[in-house]
Protein backbone atom coordinates (compact mmCIF):
# COMPACT_ATOMS: atom_id res chain seq x y z
CA UNK A 1 0.00 0.00 0.00
CA UNK A 2 1.21 3.84 -1.49
CA UNK A 3 2.50 5.93 1.73
CA UNK A 4 0.38 8.80 0.30
CA UNK A 5 -3.13 7.11 1.90
CA UNK A 6 -1.41 8.07 5.45
CA UNK A 7 -0.26 11.67 4.69
CA UNK A 8 -3.45 13.41 3.98
CA UNK A 9 -3.29 11.53 0.07
CA UNK A 10 -6.47 10.07 -1.23
CA UNK A 11 -8.43 7.43 1.31
CA UNK A 12 -6.89 3.77 0.53
CA UNK A 13 -9.78 0.97 -0.75
CA UNK A 14 -9.95 -0.07 2.95
CA UNK A 15 -10.65 3.20 4.72
CA UNK A 16 -13.53 3.75 1.58
CA UNK A 17 -14.89 0.63 2.33
CA UNK A 18 -14.82 0.73 6.11
CA UNK A 19 -16.61 4.23 5.78
CA UNK A 20 -19.46 3.09 3.65
CA UNK A 21 -19.49 0.00 6.53
CA UNK A 22 -20.34 2.39 9.46
CA UNK A 23 -22.55 4.69 6.53
CA UNK A 24 -25.01 1.98 6.13
CA UNK A 25 -25.11 0.65 9.69
CA UNK A 26 -25.57 4.35 10.75
CA UNK A 27 -28.27 4.57 8.24
CA UNK A 28 -30.16 1.81 9.75
CA UNK A 29 -29.76 2.69 13.51
CA UNK A 30 -31.35 6.12 12.46
CA UNK A 31 -34.41 4.34 10.28
CA UNK A 32 -34.84 1.79 12.63
CA UNK A 33 -35.03 4.18 15.64
CA UNK A 34 -32.00 2.42 17.76
CA UNK A 35 -31.94 5.38 20.07
CA UNK A 36 -34.30 6.27 21.91
CA UNK A 37 -34.37 10.35 21.91
CA UNK A 38 -37.15 12.88 21.78
CA UNK A 39 -35.68 14.71 18.68
CA UNK A 40 -34.55 11.94 16.95
CA UNK A 41 -37.85 10.37 17.08
CA UNK A 42 -40.00 11.47 13.57
CA UNK A 43 -36.85 12.63 11.97
CA UNK A 44 -35.63 11.92 8.82
CA UNK A 45 -31.85 12.11 8.88
CA UNK A 46 -29.50 11.09 5.98
CA UNK A 47 -26.12 10.05 6.03
CA UNK A 48 -24.35 11.33 2.97
CA UNK A 49 -20.64 10.77 3.82
CA UNK A 50 -18.77 8.67 6.39
CA UNK A 51 -14.69 9.43 6.19
CA UNK A 52 -12.21 7.19 8.16
CA UNK A 53 -9.27 8.40 9.47
CA UNK A 54 -5.93 5.95 7.89
CA UNK A 55 -5.67 4.09 11.52
CA UNK A 56 -9.64 3.26 11.17
CA UNK A 57 -9.63 4.63 15.07
CA UNK A 58 -12.00 7.67 14.23
CA UNK A 59 -15.04 7.85 12.22
CA UNK A 60 -16.16 11.24 11.31
CA UNK A 61 -19.69 10.78 10.37
CA UNK A 62 -21.62 13.52 8.33
CA UNK A 63 -25.80 13.97 8.97
CA UNK A 64 -28.22 15.88 7.61
CA UNK A 65 -31.84 15.91 8.31
CA UNK A 66 -33.93 16.30 5.57
CA UNK A 67 -34.95 19.77 4.66
CA UNK A 68 -31.33 21.27 6.23
CA UNK A 69 -33.64 22.29 10.12
CA UNK A 70 -32.36 21.46 13.30
CA UNK A 71 -28.88 20.61 12.53
CA UNK A 72 -27.82 21.92 15.62
CA UNK A 73 -30.09 19.78 17.85
CA UNK A 74 -29.79 17.21 15.81
CA UNK A 75 -26.16 17.28 16.32
CA UNK A 76 -26.17 17.39 20.08
CA UNK A 77 -28.96 14.35 20.29
CA UNK A 78 -26.21 12.38 18.14
CA UNK A 79 -23.80 13.66 20.18
CA UNK A 80 -25.47 12.80 23.50
CA UNK A 81 -26.29 9.55 22.20
CA UNK A 82 -22.79 8.54 21.18
CA UNK A 83 -21.89 5.65 23.07
CA UNK A 84 -24.79 3.70 21.95
CA UNK A 85 -24.35 4.62 18.81
CA UNK A 86 -20.32 3.51 19.02
CA UNK A 87 -21.51 0.24 20.42
CA UNK A 88 -24.26 -0.54 18.11
CA UNK A 89 -21.49 0.26 15.11
CA UNK A 90 -18.67 -1.70 16.86
CA UNK A 91 -21.26 -4.80 17.15
CA UNK A 92 -22.23 -4.57 13.48
CA UNK A 93 -18.98 -3.49 11.83
CA UNK A 94 -16.34 -6.33 12.29
CA UNK A 95 -14.05 -4.37 13.10
CA UNK A 96 -10.53 -5.20 16.19
CA UNK A 97 -11.15 -1.73 17.64
CA UNK A 98 -14.68 0.23 17.93
CA UNK A 99 -13.64 3.36 16.02
CA UNK A 100 -14.46 6.63 18.10
CA UNK A 101 -17.29 8.71 16.63
CA UNK A 102 -17.86 12.61 16.02
CA UNK A 103 -20.90 14.04 14.01
CA UNK A 104 -20.64 16.79 11.51
CA UNK A 105 -23.32 18.72 9.44
CA UNK A 106 -22.94 17.86 5.63
CA UNK A 107 -21.42 21.05 4.30
CA UNK A 108 -22.21 19.59 0.55
CA UNK A 109 -26.01 20.85 1.18
CA UNK A 110 -24.53 24.44 1.93
CA UNK A 111 -22.25 24.27 -1.30
CA UNK A 112 -25.37 23.00 -3.25
CA UNK A 113 -27.35 26.11 -1.75
CA UNK A 114 -24.76 28.61 -2.65
CA UNK A 115 -24.45 26.96 -6.27
CA UNK A 116 -28.36 27.26 -6.21
CA UNK A 117 -28.32 31.34 -5.31
CA UNK A 118 -25.29 32.23 -7.46
CA UNK A 119 -27.24 30.88 -10.81
CA UNK A 120 -29.83 32.71 -9.38
CA UNK A 121 -28.39 36.09 -8.92
CA UNK A 122 -29.14 38.95 -11.99
CA UNK A 123 -25.65 39.16 -13.18
CA UNK A 124 -25.58 35.00 -13.86
CA UNK A 125 -29.12 35.19 -15.32
CA UNK A 126 -27.97 38.49 -18.02
CA UNK A 127 -25.07 36.61 -18.84
CA UNK A 128 -26.89 33.60 -19.79
CA UNK A 129 -29.02 35.58 -21.74
CA UNK A 130 -26.56 37.05 -24.01
CA UNK A 131 -25.06 33.33 -24.36
CA UNK A 132 -28.30 32.39 -25.24
CA UNK A 133 -29.09 34.64 -27.67
CA UNK A 134 -25.20 34.41 -29.79
CA UNK A 135 -26.21 30.71 -30.26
Amino acid sequence: MSRVHHHGGEPSQRMLRVGELVRHTMSELLTRAAVNDAVLEGQVVTVPDVRMSPDLKLATIYVMPLGGKNVSDILAALERNKKVLRGEIARRVNLKFAPEIRFKADPSFDYGAKIDALLDSPKVKQDLIKSDETE
